[in-house]
């Protein structure tokens, strides 16, 4: 996956025209109709709390990533928590990407300085979570596959890090999750409770992105099993989740998958938001989409589906 090349904090102040002059009429029927805590990169500028607020009202998001980064200071977290809740916009995430297991000691200690301020940011802010993925044992490919990266020694590794990222921190209105991948734990329901049961911490959960827990063919074609047996495993642990599509591609010998806008691949998203809807306070996060049009019309078809399944 070639996401942790995007910055999410950084994807937030991505130049673009207003969304409200350009796709009025999402920002109003989202707001009069979905139940759906949505929401994405934001196009417009913005250098306040309100007029972040205003950039999210005006695409019609009730979920928002993290407006501000870690050089934040308090007075500025304040601000931007108290325009979230009288906005009714809910702080989805704090991204921490970074690679903390990293055999580099010098990277694996930045990366876990990263972390534990990232963590104390969601936890001042009471963002739904802080997530991270694991990491890799690759020690130029942060977040690569790696010979080693499904070692028990890994997997302990990644239990000892963890632990030592939320007891530094010792969060209180936020959670610690671990983003699944393909290529390290967790990549599955069951390596996840694994990784809950080992770590052993209350502040730490689940960030659910389907797409990136399919790792064969028949886990493509029966991605609706999957993601029910995710929800059916974890959904009292999943903080937040990720809005995302994936086609496989024809005419290889080994399987390839690749990444599309929602609505243009074979994801089950009636399965997705069926149980995506007993747990109305996880936000859905889209992500890796190019331009506003693409968020656009990656939102639409997911009210779409919403709408259809309601």
């Amino acid at each position: 996956m070639n996401r942790r090349t995007f910055s999410k904090v950084t994807s937030l102040t991505l130049i673009g025209s207003g969304l409200m002059a350009a796709f009025p009429s999402l920002a109003t029927d989202f707001k009069a109709k979905s139940k759906l805590r949505l929401g994405g990169p934001l196009f417009e500028k913005f250098d306040s709390p309100e007029t972040w607020v205003a950039a999210v009202k005006n695409t019609g998001y009730r979920a928002a990533y993290c407006p501000i980064g870690l050089d934040a200071g308090k007075d500025d977290i304040k601000a931007y928590k108290k325009a979230a809740d009288k906005a009714d916009i809910l702080i989805a995430e704090v991204g921490a990407w970074s690679n903390p297991i990293s055999p580099d000691k010098k990277t694996a200690k930045e990366a876990f300085e990263k972390c534990t301020a990232s963590l104390d940011l969601a936890d001042q802010i009471e963002a739904k979570c802080c997530v991270n993925i694991s990491g890799s044992k690759d020690a130029e490919i942060w977040a690569g596959p790696h010979q080693d990266n499904f070692s028990e020694d890994t997997f302990d590794l990644i239990v000892e890090t963890t632990r030592k990222i939320i007891d530094q921190v010792k969060p209180k209105n936020t959670f610690y999750t671990l983003e699944a991948m393909p290529w390290i734990f967790p990549e599955s329901a069951d390596s996840y409770l694994r990784l809950i049961k080992a770590i052993d911490r209350k502040a730490f959960a689940v960030h659910l992105d389907p797409v990136n827990m399919v790792t064969s063919p028949a886990l493509f074609f029966r991605n609706g099993d999957m993601i029910k047996d995710c929800f059916k495993k974890l959904g009292p642990y999943i903080k937040s989740c990720h809005a995302k599509d994936l086609i496989l591609k024809k005419q290889t010998f080994m399987p390839q998958f690749d990444e599309v806008q929602p609505g243009l691949g074979q994801m089950n998203y009636r399965v997705f938001l069926s149980e995506l809807a007993k747990f109305p306070e996880v936000p859905l996060m889209m992500e890796h989409l190019q331009t506003a049009e693409q968020y656009k019309a990656g939102a639409e078809y997911i009210l779409g589906v919403e709408k259809e399944i309601s």
